[in-house]
Order: C-alpha cells, then sequence, then structure tokens
C-alpha cells in the first residue's frame, strides 16, 4: 500500500530455541507481511543472559534489521566491544554516560527516515538515568526529521502505559520487553501510537519464561537459587506487526503475533 511502512517487532530473543525459531520463520515472516522494518529484542539470546557475537550475527542473518536490548545486555564482557562498533545493535539509551554502545539508529526505509530508540524504565528495575527525559532529549533534535519507534524494557505494566501516554502522537509505536510474557492489550492510543505492554518471547513454548520448567519450579518451591538452563522444546516466535501512515507518522494498525515452529 503507498504511504505505508510496515514493522515487525519481535520479543526477547531467549536461547538456543528462540535463535531456531528465527533461522526457521523470520525471514518468511517477513516476506509474507511484507515488513519494512525488523527490529528484534535480543538481550536473552546468549544462553538466556545476554549477547554475543555469533547470536548477534545469527539474528542478523535471519532478517533482523536492528537488534534492541535491556538490563541483561552487559552480561557477556568479551561481546562489549563488539557491540561498541555495530551501530545495529542498541542498549537502552537512558544508561548513565559511559555505558558502551547507542541507545538509537536512525534508518531508511522507502525515503522515509525511521528512529529506533532503545530505552529502560525504573519501576521494578535498576534506578538509572530517566527514560522520560531521555525520549525527550532524543527526539527534539530538528534534524533529522524521523518517525519514532521505542523498544521499553521495563518491568512495571503502569510504568509502560504510563510512558505510552507521554510519548503519544510523537512516536508511531511503543512495544514493551522484559516480562517475557505477552499481553493482550495491543491499541492504537488515541494521538496516534501502536502500544502493547509487552511482545512476548521468542524461545522454548514450554518453559518458565524461557527457561527449564523443573528448575525453576525447584527454585522457586526450595527457594534454593540453582543456575536455570534455558528450555529448548516447542520454539515460537511473539511480537507485533504495525502499520504506519508515513504521510501523517502515525500507527495505522498493531496486530500481535505468537507462532509455533
Amino acid at each position: 500500500m503507498l504511504n505505508q511502512l510496515v514493522v515487525l517487532m519481535i520479543g526477547d530473543v531467549t536461547g538456543e530455541a528462540g535463535i531456531y525459531a528465527l533461522k526457521k520463520r523470520l525471514a518468511d515472516l517477513k516476506h509474507d507481511f511484507e515488513a519494512d522494518l525488523v527490529v528484534v529484542n535480543g538481550e536473552n539470546a546468549a544462553e538466556g543472559y545476554g549477547l554475543n557475537e555469533q547470536c548477534a550475527k545469527q539474528i542478523f542473518d535471519s532478517g533482523a534489521d536492528v537488534i534492541t536490548s535491556g538490563n541483561h545486555i552487559w552480561e557477556k564482557r568479551d561481546f562489549l566491544d563488539y557491540m561498541q562498533n555495530e551501530s545495529r545493535i542498541l542498549r537502552p539509551a537512558n544508561y548513565p554516560e559511559g555505558a558502551m554502545g547507542r541507545g538509537s539508529i536512525t534508518l531508511e526505509k522507502k525515503g522515509v527516515l525511521l528512529r529506533i530508540i532503545n530505552l529502560q524504565g525504573r519501576e521494578f528495575m535498576a534506578p538509572i538515568d530517566c527514560p522520560f527525559r531521555k525520549f525527550d532529549e532524543i527526539t527534539n533534535v530538528k534534524e533529522p526529521k524521523a518517525i519514532n519507534i521505542v523498544d521499553f524494557h521495563a518491568e512495571s505494566g503502569r510504568e509502560k502505559e504510563a510512558f505510552a501516554f507521554y510519548i503519544d502522537g510523537r512516536a508511531a509505536a511503543l512495544a514493551g520487553t522484559h516480562t517475557h510474557v505477552q499481553t493482550a492489550d495491543e491499541r492504537v492510543l488515541p494521538c496516534g501510537t501502536a502500544y502493547i505492554s509487552d511482545l512476548g518471547m521468542t524461545g522454548s513454548g514450554n518453559s518458565v519464561i524461557g527457561m527449564n520448567s523443573a528448575i525453576c519450579l525447584e527454585r522457586t518451591r526450595t527457594q534454593v537459587f540453582y543456575k536455570l538452563e534455558c528450555a529448548v522444546s516447542d520454539p515460537a516466535i511473539q511480537g507485533a506487526l504495525i502499520r504506519i501512515n508515513t504521510e501523517t507518522g502515525n500507527a495505522a494498525s498493531i496486530e500481535r503475533l505468537s507462532l509455533l515452529c
């Protein structure tokens, strides 16, 4: 359709099952939906905690344009130099000055500039810099004028919704990540921002947020923190498909996706 961009946003890739799901289905999804931009949250791709160079390359090879992340991006310290030099990998922009990496990137698709912004919440998480003020700082530049798309990596649904209303009309989309549990509250807000509290998870569909359910049960039952391991069965992709009117910069629609692989 003329004057329309299609954005596919994929929820937190978790472990080997998540990488497998992307390899098997992402290229077909991109083709079938005629997606112009694919944004994948990859912060749990490497054994469930953090990202490494091998997993990042596999995510890009599967069809991602940009990899976003969150609080676990720092887990693999030997990855940080690679992240610093790869502009398509984002970490939350509101980490304090001195943190490696970058929090936003601007790409051109169909002659339209799209600014992908990665931010992190603070409720029930580390008290880093304010995501509200950081969004203003990033977007209050006059040039280049771009359509904003936000991955808001946060624990609190209240904070996610509040942030969505704060930027309503100033971003085409805000997708929450981090909880690994897909929400059913997708909608276009009054001023034109597509919103969903959490995209969900790309990983094992037979798991506790991507982890081996037996280990999670034993940890919860005994309160002994046995080392978690990623589950591998029933790989699935979760995320959202967002259609953007390029003339207005607003979202036309948002649709949840949840597909077994």
